[in-house]
């Protein structure tokens, strides 16, 4: 890895990263939460906009459980891009600003190029981890497709479908810890800087690789907070979707020198 690193070096001009204490991450999640509370209008509007978006999304893929499932998956895959605006506002409370909703679409027209560029490319794989869930379901489900209810119980949980169950989790663990990799610190490094989007995610990839015990705490944060959300019929969501993107803000600061 630190050749691999090293290498990279040569070709990317990256900055400096630090490194972190393992509980550091535990500390981003209540600056989040504080960042929340300290604007709650813009936060929680904004929250409750992408969870209302989210909820449509879900109902069509209700009647179709392999599409729920990578509809909820894939959410979490271009999260950090549905959050771009609430950088913004994170970045104007470090500055001691008051936030207001211009300042969620300042957050997106700033380095709007590089944004939109990394933003597209979350999308193509999110439609790529919904084929590919499409295509294990096809190749090695062979049973009636149950409705939404039963299909975790029946597809996931029975222990009829173990080849199913393995290569779902398989591809879907190393494609999050991919996205992951290079979306740690990459969007609010954009926001805030004019680092173009290939340089962004190389400093990610090397924070992540110099914080590997913390960001991999972060990571599971994420999908507990996460879970959280959806188990409460995304109720929950509309405050964690802020709190976690500026949290994100503030694991960006405290690795990004």
């Amino acid at each position: 890895m630190d050749n691999l690193l090293n290498n990279l070096e040569r070709h990317f001009t990256l900055p400096e990263v630090a490194e972190v204490p393992l509980l550091r991450p535990l500390d981003w999640v209540a600056a989040g939460w504080n960042d929340m509370r300290s604007a709650p209008a813009v936060s929680l509007t904004y929250g409750l906009v992408i969870t209302g978006a989210l909820a449509l999304i879900l109902s069509y893929a209700a009647s179709r459980p392999y599409l729920f499932t990578a509809a909820v998956s894939g959410f979490l895959l271009i999260g950090p891009f549905l959050a771009v605006g609430l950088y913004e506002v994170a970045r104007r409370i470090d500055a001691g600003r008051v936030p207001t909703l211009k300042d969620v679409a300042a957050g997106w027209q700033r380095n709007s190029s590089s944004v939109g560029l990394f933003g597209l490319m979350l999308a193509v794989v999110a439609i790529g981890w919904e084929r590919l869930s499409a295509i294990l379901f096809a190749m090695l489900y062979d049973g009636h497709v149950p409705d939404l209810s039963r299909f975790m119980s029946e597809v996931f949980l029975s222990g009829d479908y173990p080849r199913l169950v393995v290569m779902y989790f398989i591809a879907g663990g190393l494609l999050a810890a991919l996205v992951f990799a290079v979306a740690a610190v990459s969007l609010p490094m954009m926001v805030d800087r004019d680092t173009d989007m290939v340089t962004a995610m190389m400093a990610s990839i090397k924070a992540v690789a110099a914080n590997a015990a913390p960001m991999a705490l972060w990571a599971a944060l994420i999908v507990f907070f996460s879970a959280i959300g959806f188990f409460t019929f995304l109720v929950g969501m509309v405050f964690i979707m802020p709190t976690l993107a500026y949290a994100t803000w503030h694991a960006y600061k405290s690795l990004i020198k």
